[in-house]
């Protein structure tokens, strides 16, 4: 890890910022030493995670909060995750040209990540460059991610408050809602209001959140981890708590700027709820031990290539399989043996 990167990018350089969170993104080396140094600099941004369906003008939105952001007085992060490009890999649409009205300022820092195929489209890099903007002092952190439907649950996993747009007249998008991105929203936006069937959507949306309210104790927005676990540990007749969150529906037309003040007096809200109530510290710690569990697959599964290679390769096992000569279990386990001996003998 370079000294002089992390004091430059503590130092307020965005060209230090540039720098690290590229370095972030291509896991180049020395990464990890990075994060672990910026971590002790972090918790103090809020993290609003911005999802929905493509062409609910999540990028257009975003600008715009940004701008609104910047006129009082607090400075923005954007990390855009975008498709991965089947050749590089990179980010298909570079710096997002949809964010123009922000051009040229430098406490407005956007940076485009490839979603490099991972479920959810966030890539594993995401939390970790959340963390380079946290600890070099941006107020407010958006994360705008691809749009892929049920999977951008993901988004949970770095996001403090998600937003989840909806464009209006999307009988499909609110249905799609019900597979899973329902649950996660902590408020809901019905973008380009101004168009035909945006009072629809909006009563479809109402009658959802109302009915997922009604029908039991699973709770509404990602922050019901805890009473989940409840659920699991067999708590699940308790009653819902009238003191949980309860998503509000803004309806917006960001190309004319209409509804920005109701979607920011709505993230202040969430977030003053997070503050005083105990869903902070839980959604934080589900996030580490989230975080934890991903770095753990990720290391053992770089390990257990590394094993297969000094064993020929898979190829080897698969052709063994195909003979009948052994199984897809037997060859799990044996590929895990020495793992498993290695960590039976530091248990003794």
């Amino acid at each position: 890890m370079s000294e002089d990167l992390l004091e430059d990018l503590l130092a307020g350089d965005h060209r230090a910022l540039a720098r690290a969170i590229t370095k972030i993104e291509n896991r180049e080396s020395g990464y990890r030493e990075l994060v672990s140094a910026l971590h002790q600099h972090t918790g103090s941004a809020d993290v609003i995670g911005v999802t929905g369906s493509p062409g609910a003008g999540k990028s257009t939105l975003v600008d715009k909060l940004a701008a609104a952001y910047r006129e009082r007085g607090l400075t923005v992060g954007i990390i855009a995750i975008d498709p991965a490009s089947p050749f590089t890999g990179g980010a298909v649409l570079g710096d997002r040209i949809r964010m123009a009205s922000n051009v040229g300022d430098m406490d407005v820092f956007v940076r485009s990540m490839s979603a490099r195929g991972s479920l959810g489209g966030l890539s594993t890099a995401t939390s970790d460059a959340v963390k380079a903007l946290d600890a070099f002092g941006k107020d407010k952190i958006v994360i705008e991610t691809v749009g892929a439907g049920q999977n951008e649950i993901d988004v949970v996993k770095a996001a403090d408050t998600v937003a989840v747009l909806v464009p209006p007249g999307s009988g499909d998008d609110v249905q799609m809602l019900k597979a899973g991105i329902l649950e996660i929203g902590d408020l809901f936006v019905v973008n380009k209001a101004d168009l035909d069937g945006a009072d629809r959507t909006v009563q479809q949306l109402r009658e959802m959140l109302e009915y997922g309210r009604d029908a039991g104790p699973t709770p509404t927005g990602h922050h019901g981890a805890e009473a989940l676990a409840g659920q699991a540990d067999g708590a699940g007749t308790a009653e819902p708590d009238p003191d949980r969150w309860r998503p509000p529906i803004v309806e917006t037309v960001a190309t004319r700027e209409e509804g920005l003040g109701a979607l920011l007096d709505a993230l202040a809200d969430h977030q003053a709820y997070l503050d005083e109530s105990s869903e902070r510290e839980a959604r934080e710690r589900t996030r580490y031990a989230e975080e934890v569990r991903t770095l753990l697959r990720e290391d053992l599964s770089e390990l257990l290539e590394e094993e297969i290679e000094r064993h020929g390769g898979l190829d080897r096992f698969v052709e063994r399989i195909e003979a009948r000569e052994t199984d897809p279990y037997t060859v799990a386990d044996e590929l895990l043996e020495p793992l498993v001996d290695c960590v039976e003998h530091r248990r003794g």
